[in-house]
């Protein structure tokens, strides 16, 4: 019988616990939301018949589901268990991808949508009951010495789960189709099973086995405990940067994995190894990155992998010219190798700032304000998205560079827009407004981004030097960023004292 008390305080053998018990958990989430998630629910959805408005509204109500958030404060201020809240809400939400599983087995085509749409909404809805506990449970558990390490090493094993298990999925969702041609559904179906039960495994194995603390009793009503984190200018601050950024990002990201599949006409095969590629290359940085963050700040990271993030952004925009060519292939492995190394950055300095800047003890309003704020920007951003997809379907803003002289004469095409890339270029633009936002958070230990860069480049070029055997391969990476320290060496003897966060 599992013991879900809350204890006085924890030991440190009670820590040590915890910390094992919620990388563990974390395995069996990233497998369930691999089997669950990204491309295959979206390819699921469209197998049914969903328009892109319906694409948008899935990947909208799980934003939106975040506002229960609010409720949530009440029932933790209430029952003071976190623990408790966490695992009985989980496991509900979890149960809802068996009973989506059954949808093709009782419903056809478009009539399952609407279905759909509802047993998303119950699951994103329990699951955000249990992100309230969940991330204040989480602030009092975890070392804050440790974190960035922590959620390093916690990031790097989720990847390789779901680099591995993604691969076998694609494989399976194809291999399902050649065999069974005429019952696609049937293959989701089965692995949607497969991923909820190993999603309520792991609540019961794991998540219940993670001792909690005490909750701090609140002080007053919690509608103004909610209001504390407004009148905190540094946290309005990093909620205003954090709403800008997920609106730019939920305005574009929802509709890559169609604009693959239907504008590209990649198949499911080709997306899941770009997906992987990106997996790849997150597993490779995510360690530099915990490193990184604990040495210098969460935000000098956060600045530097979201510039990277918005400039592959812009880069979605010449993936055609106007339609797939010669450099479009190329050009999409650059943006999933980028985006899979900085987005390790992004996840992990995000999350990080969010917990180191919420107070102890007050930590369930302040970061479900942040999530209050996020789950707007995120809900409205893929609708929007959705809703006017089609509004730019016939429109093309082109710009042609000609050169005419006697005898010949060519073109060079140098800018095409079309339809997604207006949403795109958009994205880009809000993006690079987030960045100025960030330039107002303040956290102890920051630096700039020229350290960072070093940094990281010391890292690259160490790992390039056990990597390669080719002289002229290393001479590639060392001589721009060689010339770099020089320029900055100035720039950086100006810096006071750096000290860890």
């Amino acid at each position: 019988m599992i013991d879900l008390r809350v204890k006085a305080q924890l030991d440190q053998a009670d820590t040590e616990l915890a910390l094992k018990n919620i990388i563990r958990e974390n395995l069996a989430f990233q497998a369930m939301a691999t089997f669950t998630g990204g491309v295959f629910i979206v390819a699921f959805a469209s197998e049914l018949g969903a328009t892109n408005f319906f694409i948008g509204l899935i990947a909208a109500i799980g934003p939106f589901a975040q506002l229960l958030q609010i409720p949530a404060i009440f029932l933790v201020d209430r029952l003071q268990n976190r623990r408790l809240i966490c695992v009985v809400a989980t496991i509900i939400a979890r149960l809802m991808w068996p009973l989506i599983a059954l949808l093709p087995f009782v419903l056809i085509g478009p009539a399952a949508l609407p279905f759909l749409l509802v047993g998303l909404g119950l699951h994103s809805g329990f699951a955000a009951i249990s992100n309230c506990s969940w991330g204040s449970w989480m602030r009092d558990v975890i070392p804050q010495d440790r974190m960035g390490a922590f959620f390093a090493r916690r990031m790097l094993l989720s990847a390789i789960v779901g680099m591995i298990l993604n691969v076998l999925a694609g494989a399976y969702i194809d291999s399902w189709e050649r065999v069974f041609p005429s019952a696609p559904l049937i293959g989701y179906s089965l692995m949607f099973t497969v991923g909820g039960i190993i999603g309520i495994l792991g609540v019961c194995l794991f998540t219940a086995r993670i001792p909690e603390p005490r909750l701090t009793p609140s002080q007053g009503k919690v509608f103004s405990l909610l209001a504390q984190p407004f009148r905190d200018t540094n946290f309005r601050n990093l909620m205003i940067f954090e709403g800008t950024w997920n609106f730019a990002m939920n305005l574009a990201g929802p509709f890559f994995t169609v604009y693959m599949l239907q504008w590209l006409n990649f198949d499911l095969t080709s997306i899941v190894l770009l997906a992987t590629l990106s997996q790849i290359t997150n597993i490779l940085f995510i360690r530099t990155w915990g490193r990184l963050v604990d040495q210098y700040s969460n935000k000098a990271v956060l600045s530097f992998c979201a510039g990277i993030m918005i400039a592959c952004v812009f880069l979605w925009t010449f993936a055609t010219l106007p339609e797939r060519y010669l450099l479009t292939v190329p050009i999409l492995v650059l943006i999933h190798v980028a985006s899979g190394i900085a987005s390790a950055g992004v996840g992990l300095a995000s999350g990080n700032m969010g917990l180191k800047l919420a107070p102890r003890g007050q930590a369930t309003a302040f970061l479900a304000a942040r999530s209050l704020i996020n789950s707007l920007a995120a809900t409205v951003a893929p609708i929007l998205g959705g809703h006017f997809a089609d509004l730019f379907k016939d429109a093309e803003l082109a710009l042609t560079l000609t050169w005419t002289s006697p005898g010949q004469s060519f073109a060079l095409q140098t800018l095409d827009f079309q339809h997604w890339d207006f949403f795109f270029f958009l994205a880009f633009l809000i993006g690079m407004y987030a960045l100025f936002r960030l330039t107002l958070v303040q956290e102890s230990g920051d630096v700039t981004n020229r350290v960072v860069v070093m940094e990281l480049m010391t890292e690259m070029k160490r790992g390039m030097r056990n990597f390669s055997t080719i002289k002229g391969l290393y001479q590639i990476i060392y001589f721009p960023f060689s010339l770099l320290r020089d320029t900055t060496r100035e720039d950086e003897n100006k810096q006071p004292e750096i000290q860890p966060p």
